[in-house]
Parts: structure tokens; sequence; C-alpha cells
């Protein structure tokens, strides 16, 4: 019997949005190399330079300063590895920002979260001073939304406690960006990183914007393309599909502002057909699509398997390692114990989610945690 199948896992990948593909099968009939200066090459550069206008728009920088990437992963190991004195982290951080700072001698520098992932800012400047000792160019990282529970930190007040003690701050705002307004200048961050597939775009591509009189390191030279950091001809095809999707994204926001009370509902529900599970980061501020919740004694990758058999594709934390399945690092550093972190899973809605889809996720969730199902306890 065909079960037909429900997509919730926007977090980790989305479809394209409607228009996205034709975008991107124009662009690739449009063979010139952008830095070309005849037709055709200045015809390629048109496709890029309007794809920054319309990135540049959604996180509310200019055009100049975007630069494109194969992916936000390199964008953010760019910058975590322009040579800082010393690098601060989340410990709840996406793990492409957390590799590349366990470079540095001064690794162990990072800051706690509260049990619902919200950075402690009381031991900010600290955590600041320490570093500074190190040296005085020290970078911190924070996470605008977290990928895996949706929990949004305070962007603009941890800027302000960093600049005041002369650090820079770099966003990853790939989890944020499309979901919710983001305003880099507002904000005041002086990095700030997206991605094309995670809001409708193709993968392969993702953006890096530097504010006005910050440098980043490049990892790839040997081209002066990206005024210099980034060098390799530009994947103009996507690069022109992930503006075009950045501009519906805007549009979408514009038009049909994002509704936390529908995930408010959801999660209602699951709780009160599963009074033992746990929905993570439930009293902080989230992304309107997220949920995150554990199933105490039961194990993540059980749990996903059972609800892809049912039809509903959803995951257990980031889906960045190659199918792995694994104790959640962000719930553990949420200070939730190895139990909630071994058997949560994200569901994360995105536009092509129905109201429909989500009651029949509640009625199959009932039955899956059910203690007669068979399901097997965490070790």
């Amino acid at each position: 019997m065909d079960i037909g199948r429900t997509y919730l896992d926007y977090n980790a990948t989305t479809p394209l949005r409607p228009g996205v593909r034709d975008v991107l099968i124009d662009a690739l009939d449009q063979f010139g190399n952008p830095s070309s200066v005849h037709a055709e090459g200045r015809t390629a550069r048109s496709y890029v330079s309007t794809a920054k206008t319309q990135v540049a728009k959604l996180v509310g920088g200019s055009a100049n300063d975007i630069v494109f990437c194969s992916s936000a992963t390199e964008a953010l190991n760019m910058v975590v590895q322009s040579n800082w004195d010393s690098v601060i982290t989340l410990r709840t951080e996406h793990a492409a920002v957390l590799a590349p700072a366990k470079t540095y001698d001064t690794a162990n520098l990072s800051i706690e979260v509260t049990d619902d992932g919200i950075i402690d800012l009381e031991t900010l400047p600290s955590v600041i001073d320490t570093a500074r000792t190190f040296g005085p160019r020290v970078l911190v990282c924070v996470q605008a939304a977290n990928n895996e529970t949706g929990v949004l930190q305070p962007v603009a007040d941890v800027v302000e406690i960093c600049h005041a003690a002369g650090a820079s701050v770099l966003t990853d705002a790939v989890q944020v960006a499309g979901k919710l307004p983001i305003d880099v200048t507002t904000l005041g961050v002086d990095y700030a990183v997206i991605s094309a597939h995670k809001l409708g775009g193709p993968k392969g591509v993702g953006a890096l914007w530097v504010r006005p009189g910050q440098s980043a390191t490049p990892l790839i030279t040997g081209g002066g393309q990206e005024k210099g950091l980034r060098g390799g001809t530009e994947n103009v095809a996507s690069i022109a599909a992930f503006g075009f999707a950045a501009e519906c994204a805007v549009k979408s926001l514009e038009t049909e502002p994002a509704d936390s009370q529908i995930t408010k509902e959801f999660e209602r529900r699951l709780v009160e057909v599963s009074p033992d599970c746990v929905v993570i980061g439930r009293n902080a501020p989230r992304l309107p699509n997220t949920t995150s919740i554990a199933m105490p004694g039961r194990g993540a990758e059980t749990l996903v398997i059972a609800l892809d058999l049912a039809g509903f594709a959803v995951s257990a934390g980031a889906a960045c390692s190659s199918g792995k399945v694994s104790r959640s690092h962000v719930i553990e550093a949420m200070g939730l114990g190895e139990e909630l972190s071994a058997s949560a899973i994200r569901i994360s809605r995105g536009w092509e989610t129905t109201q429909d889809d989500l009651d029949r996720f509640v009625e199959i969730w009932a039955r899956t945690v059910k203690p007669s199902n068979g399901l097997r306890h965490v070790a």
C-alpha cells in the first residue's frame, strides 16, 4: 500500500520554491564566465549581481558586502579561520563553527547556555576578558537560531557586549533567514552567513555578509573573484537561483508572517497524547516552524525510522553526519541529560506543510510512542 509522504524536515533542507527551477535552468544556458568583459561574460555577471542584491535585501545588508561560497559551512569556516587570536563559541553552535574553532589553542573558550538553550549573557564579558589575554583579535560566534531546537539567541545584546569589549561577532543566520525577518545592520553583527537550500534554493551555494571595515581570510585563493575572498569561477546558475529564492522568501515574509501559534498548538497536542514527552526549549523564543521533542526511554533513531515507515520525514538533531544518528550535543549543552539528548527528534515544517499534515502526524505519533509498540528503550 502506498502510504504517501509528508516532509517535516525543512531545517535539514527544503524543496525548491516555485519558480526557482526555471531560473536555475535559464541561467544554465548563460555559459559566459562572469569575469569576462565580452557580452557573454557581462550577461553572466548580471545574474550574479542581481542575486547579490536579492540576497542582501533578505538580510538587510548591501549587495557590495555579499560573498558567494559553495555552502554556509565554507563561509563559516572562512570567518572562523581568519587568523583570530581566539574564538569564543556557544556550546550549542553548529559543527561548522565548533570544528574549525577547535583548531585554535584557545579552543576551550565557550559560553554556557541555560536549560532553555539561551546564552548566559552574564558570563560573556568574563569569557571575552580571558580571550583577550591571548591577543586583541577576538571573534564571538552566536547562532541566530539553533538548527536542532529552533531557540533564538539575543544577538543584538550579544553584539552590544562584544563590541564594548572590542570583540567581533559572527552570526550563523542559516536557520533564521527566510523564516523570520533579519537585519544585519540593525543587529550590528560583523559577519553573517546564510544558505540557499535552507530557504528554497538549490544545494551547493551559500553567502557570507561582511560588515564594511571588517576582513576575512579566503580559504580558496588563485582568482580575484568575490573581491578576492573566494577564488574560482562563480556557480552562476545556482547563485541566480539562490537570489530568486531569497526574493521569494522576502515576499513570503511580507505577505504571510510566520505564525508561531500553529507550532504551540501542535506541541500542545503532542504533549496531550504523550504526557511523558518533553518539548525542548519550550519556554524560550524559538523559530515558528521548529519543534524538538524527546521521548524518555525511546531511541531517536528508532523514532525516526518508525515515523519514516509511517510516511513522515523528520530527523534526529542535525542532518550533517552522513545519516549518523547520535546524541545531541545541543541538548546535552542545555544540561538536559543523556536520556533526552538520545531520544530527541526534530519536526520542522515549511511552506508546503498543511494543517492536515500536522493532524495526521499527531495521530501517528500517538500510535508510535505507545508502550506496546515494541520500540526499544535507550541503552
